[in-house]
């Protein structure tokens, strides 16, 4: 522990390519570290099983680390209050959950995934917010025995107070208000013997002793269960701090369906890391016109936690793409810069692996711009004439752009193979060849009906810069169908 006793985290959950408002709660948990002389760590929440895998899960410890983030423990480094992934922490949770149920805050339950879904619809259909009617409440010890020795599956479930209201302070939001009718008698330990997220969290905060708990403003919600769990078992809460949403310029969440939201993504287009940290923490910082050109030391000086806005931070890419130019000519002196550039090409192996498919395709050096040079392309340009040459009319093309896109994001693991089997897949499913359907996706990922192997030039390019140029695809061949009637 540091003299502050300051211990904060991030805790992402590797479900997905790591997104810039993970990076946004990461700098402020960090600079919050580092103004009041605390510990910055890191820890997995994987406890999503069926959507957490090894290969994001690197992405993620990659990710952070190129935003020049340091964390003091983690699953990488360890450290005195491992282990740091939740997966790994299995064994830690079940005791507790049979503390809950001894202790009479937490109940077993039985329902059906049949019987819960059928509830909440009966809910919804009646105006209702959907959430546990409490029908296994009822049940006597000797009734859940019986069951139990039965070999009826069972969750477990936390007991919520049906009077009054959770008061609250938060950092941001200041003094909170929530009905505990609002809320819902939350699944603790899932049928598997695994803890939801509020469970795991609770008792992984706890065990970690993380002081301050910073997070995005959707989880404020959740923090009447949480506090409900720490005096259950008796332990002192951490203080909360709601961090507003980043918001695209419109005011609507941040989402890849609108934007690109990856860290990747900024990456492999050429962003500095620092000048991506210098945008996200501005909107930490007080400042005056003029001094918006800050470095890590810098942001850590001028933090302001106490007066931080809820209207919400605007993802502007106009003014990242200022502060990288700005970074860009600078901060970087000439050899930083050749260096910078030379590592930006090599990165995932994008530049070697290009000029590795390239050469049995050229028949001089100067052909290479062209056969190769969308690998490095921050934008392509690619407008509705690129897809003048393929046989197929608009229509069928943007089917296939619209169909592929977001079949693609079921691949769990990014690489050629995958790649070409779910292609090959789409095109069973939509009862067309093949090459018909490869053939608009040249153009979309490489601007040229003629180009490098498809399925090699996608997994080099990446999952996120992928789903990008399909998108703007999409837009540019919907001009040419027109409006639907």
């Amino acid at each position: 522990m540091t003299a502050s006793g300051v211990r904060v985290r991030i805790a992402p959950s590797p479900t997905g390519e790591p997104h810039v408002g993970t990076a946004y709660i990461a700098l402020f948990n960090y600079l919050f570290a580092k103004k009041n002389g605390g510990e910055f760590i890191l820890r997995i929440e994987d406890t999503d099983a069926t959507r957490s895998t090894p290969e994001f899960e690197t992405k993620v410890l990659d990710a952070l680390k190129w935003c020049g983030l340091e964390w003091k423990e983690g699953p990488d480094i360890g450290g005195p209050y491992g282990p740091y992934r939740q997966s790994d922490r299995k064994d830690i949770y079940t005791p507790y959950g049979q503390e809950l149920l001894d202790k009479g805050h937490a109940f077993r339950c039985f329902c059906t995934p049949e019987r819960l879904e059928k509830m909440r619809e009966e809910q919804r259909a009646a105006g209702k917010a959907p959430k546990y009617d409490g029908l296994c409440l009822k049940y006597s010890a000797e009734e859940v025995s019986a069951k139990m020795a039965a070999g009826e599956g069972s969750v477990i479930r936390m007991k919520i107070p049906t009077e009054g209201s959770c008061d609250f302070t938060d950092g941001v939001y200041g003094d909170v208000s929530i009905p505990w009718d609002s809320v819902d008698m939350q699944v603790l330990i899932k049928g598997d013997g695994m803890p939801t997220y509020h469970m795991a969290n609770v008792i992984d905060d706890h065990l970690m002793r993380i002081t301050h708990v910073a997070r995005g403003e959707e989880w404020l919600a959740s923090v009447p269960k949480h506090i409900l769990l720490y005096r259950y078992f008796g332990w002192e809460q951490p203080v909360f701090m709601h961090l507003s949403l980043m918001r695209n310029a419109d005011k609507s969440k941040l989402s890849k369906r609108k934007n690109p939201t990856s860290i990747s993504y900024y990456s492999a287009l050429g962003y500095i890391p620092e000048a991506l940290m210098n945008f996200l923490g501005l909107f930490f910082v007080q400042i005056a016109e003029g001094e918006e050109l800050l470095d890590m030391d810098e942001l850590s000086e001028k933090f302001d936690p106490e007066n931080l806005s809820k209207a919400g931070a605007i993802f502007d890419i106009q003014k990242l793409d200022w502060l990288n130019g700005r970074w860009i000519r600078e901060k970087l002196s000439e050899e930083e810069f050749q260096a910078r550039v030379l590592d930006w090409a090599m990165e995932n192996d994008r530049l070697k692996a290009g000029l590795r498919l390239s050469q049995s395709r050229i028949s001089k050096l100067g052909e290479l711009p062209d056969l190769a040079g969308f690998l490095l392309k921050s934008d392509l340009g690619v407008d509705p004439s690129a897809f003048a040459k393929i046989k197929s009319p608009p229509e069928e093309i943007l089917e296939i752009l619209n169909t592929v896109q977001p079949d693609l994001e079921k691949i769990l693991e990014w690489n050629v193979e995958t790649i070409e089997a779910e292609l090959r897949a789409i095109a069973d499913r939509m009862g067309k060849k093949l090459k018909v359907v490869v053939a608009p996706l040249f153009v979309a990922v490489s601007g040229s009906s003629r180009s490098l192997p498809l399925f090699d030039s996608m997994a080099i390019l990446g999952r996120s810069v992928v789903r990008q140029r399909l998108k703007l695809a999409a837009q540019a061949v919907a001009s040419l169908v027109g409006p639907k009637n």
